[in-house]
C-alpha cells in the first residue's frame, strides 16, 4: 500500500534491521497492578459461548426469515438484517486471531476459521498480518492494515462501506494464494511453515464458493449466494462505520497507542456485534485481555488515557475534517489530550513526536 512518507518513516540508507530494532523498543504501557491484570486476562469459555451462541442463533434466525421472504419486498430489510449480523464476523475473526475469546483452544480455532471464511479473510494470512499490525501499529510501510492511506483517498473509504475495495482485493488474493502465487509483501511476514496451510485454506474457500455458485445455477436462483460472501458487500456498512474509528486521522510512526488509536462509547447492540472492539485503545495496549473484559480494563486505566469519545457522532465530527485536510496535508494529525503522569498534573494536548 503506497503512501507519502511522513516524519519518522524509513529514510534512504536505513536498513530493515535498523528500523526493526527501533520499532521493537518498548511502546507506552499503562500502569496496572499485576493482580488486576492477571484477573482481566483470565480466559473463560462461558462469556464467549454466550456471545457467539447468541450471534449464531440470530444469524440462523435472520437467515431463515430472509430466505422465506425471497421474492418479496420484505427480502430487502430481511437481508439487510442478516447481512449486518453476518458481517460482524469481521470483528470476530479479529479477536479470535488473538486466541483470547475461548479458553478451549479448539473452540477458538473453529470459530476463527468460520468467521475468517465468512468475512473473506484467509485465516492463516490474516493471523500473521494482524500480528504485524499490533507490532507496527500505524507505522507507514510497516503496518499492512492501514485502512486510510496518507494523503487521504476519499473514494476507496466510501466504496468500502460496500467492501468494493477491500472485499474484492481479498477475493483476488485468495485466488492467487489458491494457485500458489505468493507476493513479496506476504513473504515478509508469513513463516514458511504457514504457506502450505494458507494455500490449502484458500483452495477450500474457493471450493465452497464455487459449489455455492453451482448450486445457484442448478436452482436458477441467486438466493444461495445471498447467504455466503455477498453479505460482506451488502451488509458490511456497520463494520466499516465502526472500523474507521479505530485509527483514522490519528498519529503515525509513534510508539504510543494513545496517539494513534481511539476508544469510542457505542450502544449495547453495536457493542455486541462489534465484540467490544470500540475499546480499541485498551485492546492495543493489552491485546491479551479478552473482549468481555475490555470494559473493566477501560475503567482500570482510563485516568492514564485520552478521554474516550462519547459516541460515533463526536468521533466523525472530528475525524471527517481531519481526513479531508489530510488530502492536501498528509502530515496533519488529530491531537490527543493526554493526562500528566505527575501527581496533581494537568491534562495536555499531544501530537506524535511531542
Amino acid at each position: 500500500m503506497s503512501s507519502t512518507p511522513l516524519p519518522g518513516d524509513t529514510k534512504p540508507g536505513l536498513t530493515d534491521e535498523t528500523f526493526d530494532d527501533r520499532i521493537s523498543e518498548q511502546w507506552y504501557q499503562p500502569r496496572i497492578p499485576r493482580a488486576v491484570l492477571k484477573e482481566l486476562m483470565k480466559r473463560s469459555d462461558a462469556p464467549a459461548l454466550r456471545n457467539f451462541g447468541l450471534w449464531l442463533a440470530l444469524l440462523i434466525a435472520s437467515g431463515v426469515v430472509a430466505g422465506f421472504s425471497w421474492g418479496s419486498w420484505w427480502a430487502v430489510p430481511a437481508f439487510f438484517v442478516y447481512g449486518t449480523i453476518y458481517s460482524s464476523s469481521d470483528a470476530r475473526w479479529h479477536e479470535l486471531a488473538h486466541g483470547t475469546p475461548f479458553r478451549t483452544r479448539w473452540l477458538n480455532d473453529a470459530f476463527y476459521h468460520l468467521s475468517s471464511f465468512m468475512t473473506i479473510r484467509e485465516a492463516y494470512w490474516w493471523r500473521w498480518s494482524h500480528a504485524r499490525h499490533h507490532t507496527h501499529t500505524y507505522f507507514i510501510s510497516r503496518d499492512p492494515e492501514i485502512q486510510v492511506v496518507r494523503p487521504t483517498k476519499v473514494l476507496p473509504v466510501l466504496l468500502d462501506f460496500f467492501a468494493l475495495v477491500g472485499g474484492t482485493a481479498e477475493i483476488r488474493k485468495t485466488i492467487r494464494h489458491a494457485f500458489g502465487r505468493i507476493d513479496a509483501a506476504t513473504e515478509a511476514f508469513l513463516p514458511a511453515s504457514e504457506k502450505p496451510k494458507m494455500i490449502l485454506s484458500s483452495r477450500i474457500y474457493l471450493a465452497v464458493i464455487v459449489a455455492t455458485i453451482v448450486l445457484a445455477i442448478v436452482f436458477r436462483s441467486f438466493l444461495p449466494l445471498m447467504f455466503v460472501w455477498t453479505p460482506r458487500f451488502y451488509g458490511g456498512w456497520l463494520h466499516q462505520l465502526l472500523g474507521l474509528t479505530q485509527h483514522a486521522g490519528l498519529g503515525v510512526n509513534v510508539k504510543d497507542h494513545r496517539l494513534n488509536t481511539r476508544t469510542v462509547h457505542i450502544n449495547p447492540v453495536f457493542r455486541f456485534l462489534y465484540l467490544n472492539m470500540n475499546y480499541h485503545l485498551e485492546h492495543h495496549l493489552l491485546p491479551m485481555v479478552p473482549f468481555h473484559a475490555l470494559p473493566r480494563l477501560h475503567d482500570a486505566i482510563k485516568d492514564q488515557l485520552p478521554p474516550a469519545y462519547p459516541g460515533l457522532y463526536a468521533t466523525y465530527r472530528e475525524m471527517v475534517p481531519a481526513l479531508w485536510k489530510q488530502r492536501r496535508d498528509p502530515a496533519h494529525v488529530i491531537a490527543r489530550t493526554l493526562p500528566d503522569p505527575s501527581p496533581g498534573g494537568q491534562a495536555f494536548a499531544a501530537q506524535p513526536g511531542t
